[in-house]
């Protein structure tokens, strides 16, 4: 009797049965829980649907406004002489053309100029008489050559002759190496106008140099173009610049413009700037990171105008890579792989596999027909 009530016991209840028990038959789950059960099982499908999504790969980098051609940079306006700042003709923000007065210095010597004049006057003075002394000793070498053939002069009369127009000769080239050496300070004094390289806004006036004692080489200045061609300088994690290469698509957002960025997914973006990689530095900086420098994308969106980005604005920007899944692109990450990490090896090999058997098929066959030739 026992053994039959413990084997009802884990029997189930028939309709029969339940019937005795109305409140066990009305019994049902919490409808939370069933809601929480079909959302897990939900969250479940979509997360494993979503591991076979396509991801487009991207190389992220920091960087800022650039361009590309060096006379387009801000350009330092330096002293060609040493003295004192005399005067500023312009102020910070004031847009200069080339050619126009930057700084005026002068020497501390006020008559340095008229001093450097007239040695020079001297030093010519000097010149025209050793020249004219030289033309007479010519004559004199020639007088006493024909005296020396007739038998009228000794042989050192004439070679003294020689020996002055040599003398001469000397001097005039001392001469003339003085006079080039007082040209040069000259020139290097009257140069005390500083004027504006080319055109620009004036910005970062030196303005303890005013009044001051200076050195030749002494920046006074910086003027800094307006219309530019624009570049991007972005630094790249030397991990990543293997896959880099000139002619790769690059997705901007520059800084002070609002943007949605989804880099796995560029067609959801929202205020983002097309670029194309132009070249990629040889070698990294001190921290390990390698310079990429983008162009403007062609046919793509015009980059913001130059008034809204500016050069050393701040960018931040995404290399494009190839296009891979979602579940290949967490692999990749948590292991700190690469950009497409021996995709393109494993694919090559297959390539040199196939073509292989390829060719080992063709050359069989060739050989078959050979031998039944």
């Amino acid at each position: 009797m026992t053994g039959q009530n413990s084997t009802g016991s884990e029997m189930p209840l028939e309709a029969a049965q339940m019937a005795h028990f109305p409140s066990l038959a009305r019994l049902r789950p919490p409808r939370i829980i069933r809601t929480v059960a079909w959302l897990i099982v939900l969250g479940i499908a979509l997360a494993i649907a979503i591991l076979f999504v396509p991801w487009l790969q991207t190389a992220e980098g920091r960087g800022q406004v650039t361009t590309l051609n060096a006379d387009d940079r801000a350009r330092q306006v330096s002293s060609l002489v040493s003295g004192r700042v005399e005067e500023f003709y312009v102020q910070d923000g004031d847009f200069v053309k080339k050619g126009d007065p930057i700084v005026r210095v002068v020497d501390v010597d006020p008559d340095l100029l008229d001093r450097l004049a007239g040695e020079k006057a001297q030093v010519e003075a000097q010149i025209a008489a050793v020249e004219q002394a030289r033309s007479t000793a010519a004559i004199d070498v020639a007088r006493t050559l024909q005296l020396y053939r007739e038998g009228l002069a000794a042989r050192r009369d004439y070679e003294q002759t020689l020996i002055k127009v040599a003398d001469a000769g000397a001097k005039l080239a001392e001469s003339r190496a003085k006079l080039q050496q007082i040209k040069v300070k000259l020139a290097q004094s009257s140069a005390q106008l500083v004027r504006a390289p080319r055109d620009g806004r004036v910005q970062n006036l030196n303005a303890a140099s005013g009044g001051a004692l200076i050195g030749s080489g002494t920046v006074l200045a910086t003027i800094a173009p307006e219309h530019v061609e624009r570049a991007v300088e972005l630094y790249v994690d030397g991990r990543d610049i293997p896959l880099v290469e000139a002619g790769r698509a690059v997705r901007l957002e520059f800084e002070g413009f609002p943007a949605i960025q989804f880099s796995g997914w560029p067609s959801f973006a929202v205020g983002i700037y097309d670029g194309r990689v132009r070249a990629v530095d040889p070698t990294p900086r001190g921290d390990g990171l390698f310079r990429v420098l983008v162009e403007p994308a062609p046919g793509k969106t015009p980059w913001p105008d130059l008034r809204f980005v500016r050069q050393g604005g701040k960018v931040l920007g995404w290399i494009q890579g190839d296009t891979v899944t979602v579940g290949y692109e967490l692999w990749r990450q948590l292991n700190d792989f690469p950009l497409n990490f021996g995709q393109e090896k494993v694919g090559y090999g297959q390539d040199q596999k196939a073509g292989g058997a390829k060719a080992d098929g063709g050359s069989k066959g060739a050989g078959t027909g050979e031998k039944k030739k």
